[in-house]
């Protein structure tokens, strides 16, 4: 076995124009001895365009942590490995943390091969503010889990950035109408790189009307991007916290009114406690 470890590379694809897949990712997926891809049978189709021949094993959710330890025993048997995803950079909303982690945590050497990003090409060409941004990925599947996550960050003063499936998204821009407001600004950017690439500035209330409206928009890869709360919105909120904490505080232990004050205001129990200590203190 030798002494030296192999390394691993965090490939980004396509997210649908294959005219974005870098030399150098090329080059890469050709010189390491296997590629982990979330889905061999969709990966085959792009690695055949550019003439990889490179042997795929599949790395997905349901196998994640398994496989980690097989790809981490040939890591440190020498050999290079490639991580991809279906599409798109890996690791935002896909498999690939427990590798990457378990890599870091044996000393070998993980390198980062840039490339496309739905992410990243939403925020770009939706013309909201991208100097401070949170991304949030998928929403639950569930309304009450999907509406309980949005009245969480319906303060959050930074740019929101959320991934939708098709047959979710009218139900997911309804849900945010309800908690933002139906007049938050939002950017719906569909099919991105691809034929039918859409990208529409609306409020939230219009977008519902222009999807509820046409069918063709409920359909393909969706990136939500909304605006975030007004700056007095978020002081608003702010204020309506301390003043929800102070008169539980009357009457409750700190753990119980931090509790309590984040099923009142939807804010994460762990803030709370921590800002219920302080006014304790003060008091």
């Amino acid at each position: 076995m030798s002494n030296q470890t192999g390394i691993l590379h965090i490939v980004s694809t396509p997210i649908g124009n294959l005219g974005d897949m870098s030399q150098r990712a090329q080059q890469v997926l050709k010189s390491v001895a296997v590629i982990a891809a979330e889905d061999t049978r969709h990966s085959q189709k792009l690695l055949r365009h550019f003439a990889i021949t490179t042997p795929c094993i599949a790395y997905h959710e349901h196998n994640e942590r398994a496989m980690t330890e097989k790809l981490l025993a040939r890591l440190q048997g020498g050999e290079d490995i490639a991580l991809i995803s279906d599409a798109g950079t890996p690791l935002l909303s896909d498999p690939g943390y427990h590798l990457v982690r378990a890599a870091h945590q044996h000393h070998i050497r993980v390198v980062p091969v840039p490339g496309a990003s739905a992410l990243l090409a939403a925020l770009a060409a939706s013309g909201l503010p991208t100097d401070h941004f949170v991304f949030e990925g998928f929403l639950p599947n569930k309304q009450a889990a999907r509406q309980k996550q949005l009245t969480y960050i319906k303060y959050e003063p930074r740019t929101l950035v959320f991934y939708e499936a098709p047959h979710r998204i009218l139900d997911s821009l309804m849900d945010m109408a309800a908690i933002f407001g139906p007049e938050r600004e939002a950017v719906m950017a569909r099919e991105l790189t691809k034929t039918y690439e859409t990208i529409r500035m609306d409020t939230l209330a219009g977008l519902i009307d222009w999807v509820g409206g046409d069918p063709q928009q409920q359909r393909g890869e969706i990136v939500l991007v909304v605006a975030g709360a007004a700056e007095r919105a978020a002081d608003e909120a702010t204020e309506e916290v301390e003043r929800v904490l102070r008169v539980l505080l009357q009457h409750l232990p700190v753990k119980q009114a931090a509790a309590i004050g984040a099923e009142l205001t939807g804010e994460k129990k762990n803030k709370l406690y921590d800002y219920a200590l302080k006014i304790k203190a003060n008091t």
